[in-house]
């Protein structure tokens, strides 16, 4: 036996393979061999593809039920693939959604957040389905589209693409629905289930609680609605029965279509950085969807000052979690620091281009930043009029600026659904982990509107985007935001209860910030829980939706106080119990 033989039957040993998939860790397995790989070679990918056969085969032969119980957070879904999610959980899911519709002529209460008034109309309008990069993306959607086939809904199957570019095809299409079959920004192990109503955004929790309860309910009676067991899954593209759908031309058809409402001309803007040799552009897809896009998104106007980053396909991500973090932004500001331009738009995407993240190579610049900055843009460059829409967890610079411009902010909780009701009129929309959509786009976050705005920023001001950032903070004023996460044993309902002894930091009482003891002067308990500071800096603690993960968000006025306020988090969390 060989050395790497050995290796790899040890590796499998530690990580309990075997013949039954349910105590297999395969995920585990993997990260060790692509963590081999990356110091030793491709020789190791061979070991990689042969788990994932193993994963492949749990994902269509799981008869069993999900080992959490389904349950839809802000943007849907989570949980593991080949655990939570595989053929037959999906597809229960899928006959949740159905049901919503089935129902629809007899609880016509549901029509508002729907947005079709009848069964009959939802299935000729029909639905948009698409995946990200992950593994088994397809066999999934094939899972998605049988059920929804047999129920007798139109399916436009857009194969690979991202959240906000489904949504644009759904509102292109004028679908009744769309499902996504994406985790996001989670690790490699994680798979998801995004489901949006006609109106192409996040669905609201009267939806999202009913398809918990139709699945839920589906499961527990281990039915087989709609699905037989086991299913010979045809694969989409062989189909005949379903039409395919450019959903990148869906997203460009939108964002032309309405120029007048938000200004960003997509062509001009393209030809903009074509013209302009100064003008560099760095964008790195973490191996995601969005390495589809970019090319075909520069049609016309290529250039070797457009740089792609992990643009190969890798359902490993490489080892890492595939998020816009500033430890992920390295390859990118190394790349822009290299580049003899003048101006530089240096960005990363999450697999599901949802999210992204900005830097010049000098300046990184995260959301909280960002959105303000598109907010200043759009109401003070291009002339627009309205009021911003930001989470209650994002900086309050975009406060500041309404207030100078005399126009209203809405700060709803975390979650980008929480702004349906200022869709068509806030300019700028945008939470504070890296998303962020326009009036007159979608209601749903998207990474390419956000690379579309920094691009005009840097082309129309002839400015970098520190620069410009700077030149905001010198008229309004600097906050310096900065947020993290800890993991924790607890989740759900029972770290919701633990987080509620935070009660005990109210209004007047004193915290340790640094080695000031600063004064609580309100405290906005709408998404866990905010706690602002006499001298305006504020942290805030709450519970991750999808994960055993504690989320904090802290602002300060001064450069160096943001870690005071982190350290303050963490010594909130750990008088409570949650960190020892």
């Amino acid at each position: 036996m060989t050395k790497i033989a050995e290796t790899v039957r040890a590796l499998y040993k530690s990580c309990n393979i075997g013949s039954d998939h349910s105590g297999s860790d395969y995920f585990t397995l993997i990260r060790n061999l692509v963590e081999k790989r990356k110091n030793e070679g491709e020789v190791w990918q061979r070991y990689i593809d042969q788990v994932y056969l193993l994963v492949m085969d749990e994902i269509i032969t799981n008869f069993g039920r999900p080992r959490d119980l389904v349950t839809f957070g802000t943007s849907g879904w989570r949980g593991i693939l080949g655990k939570d999610l595989f053929v037959r959980s999906v597809s229960f899911v899928t006959a949740a959604i159905v049901e919503l519709y089935q129902v629809l002529d007899e609880e016509q209460e549901l029509i508002p957040f729907l947005g079709v008034s009848s069964l009959q109309e939802a299935q000729e309008k029909g639905c948009v389905v698409g995946f990200d990069n992950r593994f088994g993306g397809e066999i999934l959607a094939a899972a998605v589209i049988d059920v929804l086939a047999r129920a007798g809904f139109t399916v436009h199957y857009a194969g690979e693409s991202t959240t906000g570019v489904l949504s644009a095809a759904l509102l292109e299409l004028d679908a009744a629905f769309s499902i996504n079959l994406t985790p996001s920004h989670n690790p490699l192990e994680y798979e998801g289930f995004k489901y949006n109503a006609a109106d192409a955004g996040p669905a609201a929790s009267e939806l999202t609680d009913r398809i918990t309860a139709n699945a839920r309910r589906i499961i527990e009676a281990d039915a087989t609605l709609l699905v037989s067991f086991p299913v010979a899954l045809e694969v989409p593209s062989q189909r005949t029965d379903i039409r395919p759908v450019d959903s990148l031309a869906c997203w460009k058809s939108l964002v032309r279509r309405n120029i007048a409402e938000h200004g960003l001309d997509l062509d001009k803007i393209m030809h903009g950085f074509k013209k302009n040799h100064d003008f560099c552009v760095v964008i790195d897809s973490v191996h995601g969807a969005s390495r589809l896009h970019i090319a075909p998104l520069f049609s016309g106007n290529e250039s070797e000052r457009l740089i792609h980053l992990r643009a190969e396909a890798d359902v490993t991500f490489g080892g890492i979690a595939p998020e816009p973090s500033s430890v992920n932004m390295h390859q990118v500001g190394e790349t822009l620091l290299a580049r003899p331009e003048r101006l530089k738009v240096g960005a990363i995407i999450d697999p599901d281009g949802d999210r992204i993240r900005f830097t010049d190579g000098s300046v990184e610049i995260s959301m909280n930043q960002f959105g303000a900055m598109a907010y200043h843009f759009l109401h003070e460059v291009k002339g627009k009029r309205g009021m911003v829409a930001k989470t209650v967890a994002t900086s309050n610079l975009a406060n500041c600026l309404a207030r100078a411009f005399g126009e209203q902010v809405f700060e709803p909780k975390v979650g980008f659904k929480e702004f349906k009701p200022v869709i068509g009129q806030a300019l700028v929309c945008f939470e504070e982990s890296d998303g962020i959509s326009v009036i007159g786009h979608t209601p749903e976050k998207d990474a390419y509107i956000g690379l579309l705005l920094a691009m005009d920023m840097v082309l129309t001001l002839d400015l970098n985007m520190g620069d410009y950032l700077k030149r905001i903070e010198d008229e309004y004023g600097a906050y310096y935001p900065d947020r993290g996460g800890v993991t924790v044993s607890a989740k759900g309902e029972e770290l919701k209860g633990i987080l509620l002894r935070l009660q005990k930091y109210g209004v007047g009482s004193v915290v340790k910030v640094g080695d000031v003891e600063q004064r609580i002067t309100e405290v906005i308990d709408i998404d866990g829980r905010k706690m602002i500071f006499e001298d305006g800096s504020w942290l805030m603690i709450r519970p991750s939706g999808t994960e055993p993960k504690v989320r904090f968000y802290v602002e300060s006025r001064t450069a160096a106080g943001t870690g005071n306020l982190v350290q303050a988090a963490r010594a909130m969390l750990t008088e409570i119990g949650l960190l020892s």
